[in-house]
């Protein structure tokens, strides 16, 4: 039998989703409670990986429990016993049996990624490393285009933090940006098919930048058609960061 965990977390202080050798990773504290619930270990199989200090509203994740037996034989016992063996900072929302073709990982339609930012001279104390904190001039219209100009296809090459390195493909197709603000909130909400290695992070940051008049708006296209780089990359800090949809292929 296979099951999907739907997961939530703050991600303050962990070191990423990824299992550590030090064990502060979200994945190890969780195969550490799913472990002591099974009698044996069971491995996580996540949608993706976030970063140190990112944030997760609906990560998703499955394990097989083959060979599981007794009470922990029945999906539905392991909602309650994996919140009550794990920090209050991690939270399981939602288990569900699925078919062995499902993978959480390979099987996703699309994603969505959420960045929160306050614009004000005061950060509340409540969004404490849960938003960057801007305060100064900045121009929203400016976010709104920009936001309209990576929605699509594009190769993002220009905005991932292995871009020197990497092999793999690195076009991908947003489907949707959207800019919202609502009093000194501001939020950019990112859904597509896929996300590279600090993708959103630099996106947001170089956007900022352009909304501060750092940079010029042309500077910020540059980089996405791959043309002349004239500025280094800035990526914005993880703890505004929170992955908040996965919708899988039906």
């Amino acid at each position: 039998m296979r099951l999907k965990l739907t997961i939530a977390y703050d991600g303050s202080d962990f070191a990423g989703w990824q299992s550590q050798a030090d064990g502060r990773g979200i994945q190890d504290r969780l195969e550490k409670a799913l472990g002591i619930l099974a009698g044996k270990r069971l491995i996580l199989h996540a949608a993706g990986r976030t970063d140190r200090g990112v944030h997760a509203l609906a990560q998703c994740a499955h394990i097989d429990l083959d060979g599981i037996t007794g009470k922990m034989a029945n999906p539905e016992r392991w909602l309650t016993a994996l919140n009550a063996s794990l920090p209050p900072s991690i939270r399981i929302l939602k288990t569900e049996p699925v078919p062995t073709t499902f993978h959480a990982r390979f099987s996703p339609h699309h994603k969505t990624y959420r960045y929160l930012l306050w614009n004000g001279e005061i950060l509340p104390p409540l969004l404490y490393r849960r938003a960057w904190h801007l305060y100064g001039p900045l121009e929203f219209s400016l976010l709104k285009t920009l936001a309209q100009e990576i929605a699509g296809t594009h190769d993002f090459r220009g905005f991932t933090a292995k871009s020197g390195a990497t092999r793999e493909n690195t076009e991908r197709t947003l489907h949707r940006v959207d800019v919202g603000k609502r009093g000194h909130h501001i939020t950019l909400t990112f859904t597509g098919d896929g996300f590279l290695y600090h993708m959103v992070r630099m996106l947001v940051g170089a956007m900022i930048r352009v909304a501060q008049r750092k940079i010029s708006p042309q500077e910020f296209l540059e980089r996405l058609h791959q043309q002349q780089r004239t500025h280094a990359p800035f990526t914005a800090p993880a703890c505004g960061l929170y992955l908040t949809k996965i919708c899988y292929k039906k």
